[in-house]
Parts: structure tokens; C-alpha cells; sequence
């Protein structure tokens, strides 16, 4: 299937995101399917195509993302570039000037309202445009955007774009869903549902100016929402164990009280995205792969 020079980049990728040797099958038996769909997609498109993902944290949509865009640059010869949402955070500086100005909350990063929409905008456009572009790093052990220096450059005309991110292509919710708090951060935090309001105000904006540019969407559907408490404990864990930026390492609790921030939201894209999603890839308990799921609309 792969040629013995893209065996040795796949290998050396499953040991950077600490995977089991056994992963590789993963990537034969399940990744690849959804590369060779992708790579099929482009020929038919003949242009740039942007493909969203979806998934909660501590799903691996990130480690997803990764091998996505090694297979399809490495064995089907197509540029692809890679892009979270999290690089379009907006400043620390910015985030706790909206949270003086809005809300509190927003002082978190995260949720609709505390990324650069523009910016995220004007790089896709320019993606899809075959053009250079230059992308924003965001630094999560101190919580800013890295200056301009440190970004990445895009030079050659790009054939396939993956963006992924936790609230990518999320459902904006009623009024009448935002009535009730749905745990204990927005019982106490935002009793009178402000923050979880203009959050879901802003995910409008996302839609119209941002998720609209897509193509295509990938759900990386977990079995429940406690598998985000679980699963993104592991990743502190994992974070602790490289003994780089310990500081930046949160406990328990903190995990817990950060979850909270997104919770609304990936509860209601576990309810929803499966009949929205162009491919559905359904995980099982143990972190596994259960079944690709192919839409029929």
C-alpha cells in the first residue's frame, strides 16, 4: 500500500504522538479509506478544497489530522496544509479586554468569541486561492499567539486544507435551548446566560464567514460526553510525561472546570453532527476506530 519512504514518515509520526507500534494497522485499515475519498474529491473538484473536522477534545483530532495530511502529501502527491482553529485564538491581551467589556468567561480560551475571525477568514481565502499565506502559532503553555516571526508559511499553491477544531461546523442553538444552565459553570458563572448567549451569538458569524468556505465535514464522534473528561486527562498526563512546561500542566480539577467551558457546545455536536456530517468516524471506548459512516444527503 505505502512505498517503504512513507512507511518510515508514518512510523516516525505514531512514535511523536506516542502511539503504539501496533497503530500502523489504524492507519491501513481506517485512514487510509478516508485519504483515498479525500484525494478523489480533489481530482473531481480540480481546485483547492477545504475539509472541516469535528471533534471534542481528547478525541485525537489533531493526531487524525496529522496522518491525514502526511498520507495525502506523501502517497497521493497532493499539498496539503494543516490548520487548527486553536492558531486563530485571539490575543491574551484581547480575551481579557472581552472579558472585562462582555463577560468574564471569555478570559478562557476556546469558545466562539475568542478567536480572530477575520484573520482566520483571510488565510483561508487565500488558501483556496492558491495564494502564500502566512499562519498564526498559537503558544497554549503561555496562552498568546506567538509573534509574526514564528508563523507558518504557506509558498506553493495548496490542493487540500484541513481545518480542524472542537467547535468546527457546530449547530447554533434556540433561544429556548440556551434557557437552562447545563453544569456548574454556567449555574454560577453565568446565571443570566450572557456569556453562553454571545457565544452562541458568535458561532452565527463563525458559520456565515468561516465554517460556510468548507467543502466537506469530518465528525470524530466519541461514545458520550464523559469520554472529554477521561480522554482529556490522559492528554495532561501525556503533557506531564515530555517534562516540558510542567506549569502549563492542569490537575483534575482544572481539567474539569475547563471542560465546563465547552460543554454546551460538544454536547450538542455529539446530538446533531452525525446527521450533518459528510463522514462520520465513530469511535469506541478504548479509543478505537468502530466504523466510518458515509453520508447519504
Amino acid at each position: 500500500m505505502f512505498s517503504s519512504s512513507v512507511k518510515i514518515l508514518l512510523q516516525q509520526e505514531i512514535k511523536k504522538h506516542r502511539l503504539p507500534a501496533d497503530f500502523f494497522s489504524t492507519i491501513e485499515n481506517w485512514y487510509f479509506p478516508v485519504t483515498k475519498d479525500l484525494a478523489e474529491k480533489h481530482r473531481h473538484k480540480q481546485q483547492t478544497i477545504l475539509i472541516n473536522i469535528n471533534g471534542s477534545q481528547g478525541s485525537g483530532k489533531s493526531t487524525l489530522t496529522a496522518f491525514l495530511s502526511l498520507i495525502l502529501t506523501h502517497h497521493f502527491g497532493l499539498n496539503t496544509v494543516d490548520i487548527s482553529i486553536d492558531d486563530f485564538y485571539l490575543t491574551k491581551a484581547e480575551r481579557l479586554q472581552l472579558a472585562e467589556d462582555v463577560h468574564p468567561l471569555f478570559a478562557t480560551r476556546g469558545v466562539p468569541g475568542t478567536h480572530d475571525v477575520p484573520l482566520a477568514v483571510s488565510c483561508m481565502q487565500k488558501l483556496l486561492h492558491q495564494q502564500p499565506c502566512s499562519l498564526p502559532q498559537f503558544d497554549k503553555a503561555n496562552d498568546d499567539r506567538t509573534s509574526s516571526d514564528h508563523w507558518k508559511q504557506v509558498k506553493s499553491p495548496v490542493d487540500i486544507i484541513l481545518f480542524e477544531g472542537w467547535c468546527i461546523a457546530a449547530p447554533v442553538q434556540t433561544d429556548n435551548e440556551l434557557q437552562e444552565p447545563v453544569n456548574e459553570l454556567e449555574k454560577v458563572e453565568d446565571e443570566l446566560g450572557l456569556w453562553r448567549k454571545t457565544v452562541n451569538e458568535e458561532l452565527k458569524i463563525y458559520h456565515q464567514q468561516l465554517f460556510s468556505l468548507s467543502d466537506y465535514l469530518l465528525f470524530l464522534q466519541i461514545p458520550n460526553f464523559e469520554k472529554v473528561y477521561e480522554w482529556r486527562g490522559l492528554q495532561e498526563q501525556k503533557l506531564a510525561l515530555t517534562g516540558k512546561n510542567n506549569s502549563s500542566v492542569m490537575n483534575q480539577q482544572q481539567v474539569h472546570r475547563f471542560i465546563q467551558h465547552y460543554e454546551r457546545i460538544t454536547r450538542n455536536c455529539l446530538k446533531t453532527l452525525p446527521g450533518i456530517a459528510d463522514l462520520v468516524i465513530k469511535l469506541n471506548d478504548n479509543h478505537t476506530i468502530r466504523s466510518l459512516n458515509y453520508s447519504r444527503h
